[in-house]
């Protein structure tokens, strides 16, 4: 077996769709000969938007969880508001609707003082312990995962080799960092900006690989490094799926699984119920997760708030269950610049379950292609209320008639299985460490 020390500030008991691709491959990688040590933070110190005890039991016996303090500011952030630190953590900072002065503040202190992210208070804490460690005991290679991206920025110190040995560094981007979405809603001066580019650069330049998840990501990160960029993307557990069948209820359930930020409004499946009055009635919207108000009040001013229902976050396993029972799955991209390479960790599940997606987003992007890929459901732009309400008529007639509508095959899904994507981990790991280059086609 390498030893693999694995730094990420998201796992169980963190919750949520961040957590799922760094739990995976610690699950999976001793199939393939790399043993996980997780390096990350205490939960006492911690500030996760989730939370999901269950995920726990998913993590091997065998893999030793060390977990360090740190600084956090949110919890002086919700004294200052006057709230539990649960109740900003994830949104005060940067996605809360008509955010009044002291938010503002919150903001710009977020975007301009906390760089890269606001959990960079982390850093010194796991860097002093991961140095420990690495003093302490033998490992063939270290992986940092992000957001949060100051993550990456321990792997950057420890490339420096001070005091520790030089070690294969591998730096996995789940999302972008300075072309992520949320900077368009962070009041960020062009001197922050400058700063969090020139860190950016560091960790794209000195890891030894840097992967990501999705084609689009490679072309975004090129134009900040012009480098190799290795592509692993996001998946669904198959063992997180029993033998259960969709059985065919009362209506018709269109549910989305996780959070809603306003920039995930729905406003074409709005527009689309308003037209169709015939099947209206029969049909139910259910948003399951932390949901924006704006998104709500969108539904609303459509005349179609009373066919939707919020409910509350749900932990992992009940999130499966949901979408094998729903009759369609809605599916949206957050409408922001970069959304053609935007690939949430739900639409794998989504086809996993086997149920139609109905997608809202760039048509020409990344989701939309793997959708189609395996006839998974389909994808319609922002705006095209017209294609939204012909994919709902259709399946109202098919239901009618009496047949079952299905999305991606259980076949056909595999190829996003997170089993063979560690494999895919562990063969860019082992020739990491054997100093070569990797041969994979999607490189």
């Amino acid at each position: 077996m390498r030893q693999l020390l694995f730094i990420s500030y998201y796992f169980p008991p963190s919750g949520g769709p961040g957590v799922q691709r760094t739990l995976k491959f610690v699950k999976y990688l001793p199939q393939f000969g790399w043993q996980p040590t997780v390096l990350t933070v205490d939960p006492k110190h911690a500030s996760y938007p989730n939370v999901d005890t269950s995920l726990e039991a998913e993590v091997p016996s065998g893999v030793e969880v060390i977990r360090t303090k740190s600084w956090d500011p949110y919890s002086n952030y919700a004294r200052l508001m006057g709230k539990s630190k649960d109740e900003v953590v994830g949104v005060s900072f940067a996605g809360e609707s008509d955010p009044g002065p002291l938010q503002k503040v919150g903001r710009w202190i977020r975007a301009n003082i906390f760089i890269p992210d606001a959990r960079v208070g982390w850093v010194p804490f796991a860097l002093t312990k991961a140095r420990s460690v690495l003093q302490k005991q033998h490992f063939d290679a270290v992986v940092t995962t992000g957001p949060p991206h100051s993550t990456h920025l321990i792997g950057l110190r420890l490339a420096g080799g001070r005091g520790v040995p030089q070690i294969p560094w591998l730096a996995d981007f789940r999302d972008p960092w300075t072309q992520s979405d949320y900077y368009q809603d962070l009041p960020v001066t062009r001197i922050a900006l400058a700063a969090d580019r020139r860190l950016e650069q560091r960790v794209l330049s000195k890891a030894n690989r840097v992967v990501v998840r999705s084609p689009t990501m490679k072309r975004m990160l090129r134009s900040q490094v012009a480098r190799d960029y290795e592509l692993v993307m996001n998946g669904f557990d198959p063992a997180d799926f029993d033998e259960s069948t969709y059985a065919r209820g009362d209506g018709i359930v269109i549910r989305h699984l996780g959070n809603m930020p306003a920039a995930r409004n729905p406003d074409a499946l709005w527009r689309a119920l308003r037209r169709l009055e015939d099947i209206r009635g029969d049909v139910r919207v259910e948003l399951v997760g932390s949901v924006d108000p704006v998104i709500v009040q969108a539904a609303e001013q459509q005349g179609v708030g009373a066919h939707v229902t919020v409910g509350p976050y749900v932990d992992h396993a009940e999130a499966i269950r949901l979408m094998k029972s729903a009759d369609i799955l809605l599916l949206v991209v957050n409408n922001v610049k970069g959304a053609e390479g935007i690939m949430t960790g739900k639409l794998f599940e989504y086809m996993a379950a086997g149920r139609p997606v109905l997608g809202i987003g760039p048509v020409d992007g990344d989701a939309a292609e793997a959708i189609g890929r395996v006839s998974a459901g389909e994808m319609f732009d922002y705006d095209d209320a017209a294609g939204v309400s012909r994919f709902l008529a259709e399946y109202v007639d098919a239901v009618r008639s009496g047949k079952i509508v299905t999305g991606a095959s259980w076949e056909a899904s595999q190829a996003y299985s997170r089993v063979s994507q560690c494999k895919d981990l562990s063969e860019i790991l082992t020739q990491m460490t054997r100093g070569g280059q990797t041969t994979r086609s999607d490189r």
